[in-house]
């Protein structure tokens, strides 16, 4: 499968996201071919997290969220890690963004506590949706239709929605973005 000329836009605060989370579907997603930016809150390095304790690896932002658009990109990343996504569901720029992929029908992938922007951007409601256990009830709340699955692909609602529970299911999480910007997949 080849992403050649196709841009992915990945969210992440500076402190506080699971390192996996953030590397991972980055390194797959190039190893594609897809060019990927990552978009931080605030110029200065992302200092991310392992299981939300330990340092993690230190990774250098391309650029700002409030420097960016969806324009030009294909889809969008938000990785979890609990600090990382409280953060990112009350960024005001965070919302604009996914909010700007939604409305143009491009892919929204959230992982873990990812799903927290989801329900903070009204992207929730009446979709098919998985993320780590404990926030089932708020994206029930939210009008979501929560499944324990290693991921799930909506393909409804006026954009693909990719999510996934856990780092333990990043492989599955990273195919299908991989499946779902290489098919072009549109609702």
């Amino acid at each position: 499968m080849s992403l050649d000329g196709k841009r992915v836009l990945v969210l992440t605060t500076n402190y506080g996201t699971e390192q996996d989370e953030l590397e991972r579907p980055v390194s797959v997603l190039r190893e594609a071919g897809a060019a990927v930016t990552v978009a931080a809150q605030k110029d200065g390095p992302v200092h991310t997290l392992v299981g939300d304790r330990r340092p993690g690896a230190v990774v250098q932002p391309d650029t700002t969220m409030a420097r960016t658009t969806a324009d030009g990109f294909d889809a969008v990343i938000v990785p979890g890690g609990t600090m990382n996504a409280d953060r990112l569901r009350t960024d005001t720029e965070a919302r604009r963004l996914v909010a700007a992929f939604a409305e143009a029908g491009k892919p929204v992938a959230a992982i873990c506590h990812g799903p927290w922007l989801l329900v903070d951007s009204h992207l929730a409601k009446g979709r098919e949706l998985t993320s780590y256990p404990s926030l089932r009830p708020d994206l029930e709340n939210a009008g979501g239709n929560w499944h324990d699955k290693e991921v799930v692909v909506d393909s409804t609602g006026g954009h693909p929605l990719i999510t996934s529970r856990r780092p333990a299911d990043l492989d599955a999480f990273s195919a299908a973005i991989l499946r779902v910007i290489d098919s072009g997949i549109r609702p």
